[in-house]
């Protein structure tokens, strides 16, 4: 049978990458992550194959042209962001469960395409958000004030997913999310 893919999405700095990697160390299957293909340079710190794909605009737009995606995107009108399915299908066929850290519209696609995700909204509320992150002390006022904006409009699509937590205790949200992944994973077999 085929191992799920899991879809955690929330607004950008709602710990998500907290959440996936405890979720992989911790998940008793085997899972791996989806490594997403993006147009925006690489930020300090992060490397080619492990964090994305980095390519370029006419490599992006021909694999779109290719249907080479599950799910992708052009974010603030600037950076096109995407899965591939040679990230997901492949693994998913050997057993492998995938990871999808995703924004809601993508996630949209992703299930239109596959019906048998299991999809995850993080949430906390919009005072803890906006400390989060102000706190990583990455982004400029301009882009804060961005981000909550778009976490306004994300948040009435949780109701599009499986299972909604509010990750204001990490290893909580990862036991109730690790359980419903195992679970489909049992269902699976």
């Amino acid at each position: 049978m085929t191992a799920p893919a899991i879809i955690i999405s929330g607004p950008s700095g709602i710990g998500k990458s907290s959440v996936i990697a405890r979720l992989l160390e911790t998940c008793r299957y085997p899972l791996r992550m989806s490594i997403s293909a993006t147009t925006r340079s690489p930020r300090k710190g992060e490397k080619e194959g492990q964090h994305y794909h980095y390519w370029n605009v006419e490599q992006f737009q021909l694999g779109i042209r290719e249907n080479r995606f599950l799910e992708w995107a052009r974010v603030y009108e600037k950076d096109y962001y995407g899965t591939l399915i040679e990230e997901v299908e492949p693994f998913r066929n050997k057993g492998i469960g995938v990871v999808l850290e995703i924004d809601v519209q993508g996630a949209a696609q992703v299930r239109e395409k596959l019906t048998d995700t299991f999809s995850v909204f993080l949430l906390a509320p919009l005072s803890v958000y906006e400390s989060r992150l102000r706190s990583r002390g990455t982004e400029t006022e301009e882009a804060i004030q961005r981000r909550l904006r778009a976490a306004q409009t994300e948040i009435p699509r949780m109701k599009e997913y499986n299972l909604t937590l509010v990750n204001d205790n990490l290893d909580e949200t990862v036991e109730r999310i690790r359980a419903e992944v195992e679970l489909r994973f049992t269902e699976s077999r």
